[in-house]
């Protein structure tokens, strides 16, 4: 089983946030971290302690500590992924159908949701302050197509009000959604005061192509990085006087703004209390700092060859060609030439080829957590990726090749010869 394969088995046990981050949780644990919670004082031990904030994660090593002041090298992802999510009030009728209220987080491509078998994940808050992961890994539900008879304007885009809601049940189904999903998970509705649940693509990732040389996985972007970022924490071995972290941040696609997204103060205080936790104070907390480096991790845009004019004729980028340097001028992406420097460098330790990638001027970037994190933490941070078609979409592919590449570049960046 080679590193594609084990990263369609990451994401098929992740089909939300908060089970990519309880999946990395075990991964990491197998090998040896220890999760620690925030509220608990933090450990001073030199040591392997990974903390984790609802869907966003952060593991960190001290094995290799000399002094409080030492620099961290980091890499970033982010666990969320556009999909369509259950509203608070998602129970109604049409006829004898009973239909579930849904609303797009992020920025799917919407009509890749239409006609497919969807199941159900997130997890639900209880009344006595529990928390539970649910995942129905089974078609559950299915939001249809309108016939092309009753639609012959193929430009009428859904309308994200009116054409999302999805059928799951007819013939006298009066039970409210989560009565029926609490049966079938063994809890009481009663006890549920809050969920947050999303539809997933019930069809696992597969190998295809001519000789398996593809991946098509759902929630490539950016679970790819998730995967690749625990692997090469676990592989890295760092010099003496570098602490490597990784940190995987929810709310990404939405914008980051929250408690747990790259815009709130997870990584700064994991570095800082690491740092305190050292014997350090304020001042070794600004040094370690000053010399880190992060290495912003999301997919980047394969150049499409059915529509290659939507890309930068100077910047191909292929799949199978290798992780990929994200530079935009405008800052949707943080990289500066230090960060490149450090980034091209580990790829070079890792003997894996580096491709260069930059927008179309007269189209508008997306950006990711790179500029963010960098501007809340001051780290020298540089945005990074794997080659990928049809982000966004209920369905993303990949080369299979691309996956140990991704994972040998920031394994090298994480332990720097």
């Amino acid at each position: 089983m080679d590193d594609a394969d084990l990263l369609g088995r990451f994401i098929d046990a992740s089909p939300s946030p908060f089970h990519a981050c309880a999946t990395a949780a075990a991964t990491l644990a197998e090998a040896g971290w220890v999760e620690v919670a925030e509220r608990d004082p933090w450990p001073s031990e030199p040591g392997r302690y990974l903390v984790r904030r609802s869907g966003s994660l952060a593991a960190w090593s001290t094995e290799a500590a000399t002094g409080p002041a030492d620099p961290f090298r980091i890499v970033g992802a982010h666990t969320d992924s556009p999909n369509l999510r259950l509203k608070q009030h998602h129970d109604r009728r049409f006829d004898n159908v009973a239909v579930l209220a849904l609303e797009p987080y992020g920025g799917p491509l919407l009509t890749t949701w239409f006609d497919r078998d969807l199941g159900i994940a997130g997890r639900l808050g209880l009344r006595d302050g529990s928390e539970r992961l649910v995942h129905v890994d089974e078609p559950v539900v299915r939001v249809p197509n309108l016939a092309i008879h009753l639609d012959r304007d193929a430009a009428n885009a859904p309308d994200r009000q009116r054409h999302l809601d999805a059928i799951w049940a007819v013939a006298g189904a009066d039970e409210p959604f989560l009565t029926w999903l609490g049966r079938r998970e063994g809890f009481d509705p009663a006890d549920v005061l809050g969920f947050e649940l999303m539809t997933t693509d019930t069809l696992p990732s597969v190998r295809v192509g001519a000789r398996g040389e593809l991946l098509s996985a759902p929630r490539l972007d950016n679970q790819a990085t998730c995967f690749a970022g625990v692997r090469a924490l676990i592989d890295a071995a760092p010099a003496d006087g570098l602490r490597p972290v990784l940190v995987l941040f929810d709310h990404e696609e939405v914008g980051s703004t929250s408690e747990r997204g790259a815009q709130s103060d997870l990584l700064a205080t994991v570095i800082e209390r690491t740092v305190l936790a050292a014997g350090g104070g304020r001042d070794e907390v600004h040094r370690a700092v000053a010399g880190s480096v992060c290495a912003s991790g999301d997919m980047a845009h394969a150049t499409h060859p059915n529509h290659a004019d939507r890309h930068e004729p100077l910047h191909r980028v292929a799949l199978g060609g290798g992780p990929v340097l994200k530079v935009n001028q405008n800052l949707r992406y943080a990289t500066d030439t230090r960060g490149t420097v450090a980034f091209a460098r580990a790829c070079e330790q890792a003997e894996v080829p580096l491709q260069r990638y930059v927008h179309r001027a007269d189209l508008p970037c997306g950006s990711t957590i790179g500029p963010m994190s960098a501007a809340r933490t001051g780290i020298t941070t540089v945005d990074v990726g794997a080659a990928q078609l049809a982000m966004h979409s209920a369905r993303e592919l990949m080369a299979a090749a691309d996956v140990a590449s991704y994972v040998a570049a920031l394994t090298a960046f994480l332990a720097p010869a």
